[in-house]
């Protein structure tokens, strides 16, 4: 083996360890400033309408398409979620606390039966004006959905302001939501 080739071999492992090192670095310096959210990926939807689609209804609620949210009187809610997802089960109550409090909110179910979706929202509660059905899961690929729950806020417009990756917690909604219903109603 030649000695240029047993200098790379040498330097490879290092600048292995350099990168996870400045990563690592990087990260520490984020979470001292309070700027870090292991949970937090882009969406790249944020400040765009949302990609074309159209989802037929479920548990008997009409279903909506991307042109439904063009126009809106007020902004409103799109949650994805799943009858199979325990995060979901843990953030119902607060969405039934939007819903109470007169925040649209509508639904998509994620990759779920019907008969495993209809018992759910029977336990669960309905919070949903409207409520689509993503059997196939292709929408949520679209939308950049990685992991239900998700939650986006949408202004009147159409627009995605907001991309909520888990439960929605009461310190989500006044933190982040409700700031976001005073700044675009």
């Amino acid at each position: 083996m030649s000695p240029a080739r047993r200098r790379l071999l040498f330097a490879l492992p290092l600048a292995a360890a350099a990168a996870g090192g400045a990563g690592f670095y990087t990260i520490l310096r984020r979470m001292g400033r309070d700027d870090y959210d292991p949970r937090a990926l882009p969406s790249p939807l944020i400040g765009k309408r949302p990609p074309a689609f159209s989802l037929p209804g479920a548990n008997g609620q009409p279903g909506f398409a991307n042109t439904d949210l063009l126009a809106l009187p007020q902004p409103l809610l799109v949650n994805w979620f799943a009858s199979w997802c325990a995060p979901c089960r843990e953030e119902a109550p607060v969405l039934r606390d939007l819903a109470a409090a007169g925040i649209p909110l509508w639904g998509i179910a994620y990759q779920d039966q019907p008969a495993d979706l209809a018992a759910f929202l029977r336990q669960a509660g309905d919070p949903y004006a409207r409520l689509a059905a993503d059997a196939s899961g292709l929408t949520a690929i679209n939308w950049g959905v990685y992991g239900v729950p998700e939650t986006y806020f949408i202004d009147k417009s159409g627009i995605v302001r907001l991309r909520h990756a888990g439960a929605l917690t009461p310190e989500v909604v006044r933190g982040q939501i409700m700031p976001l219903f005073r700044r675009y109603s």
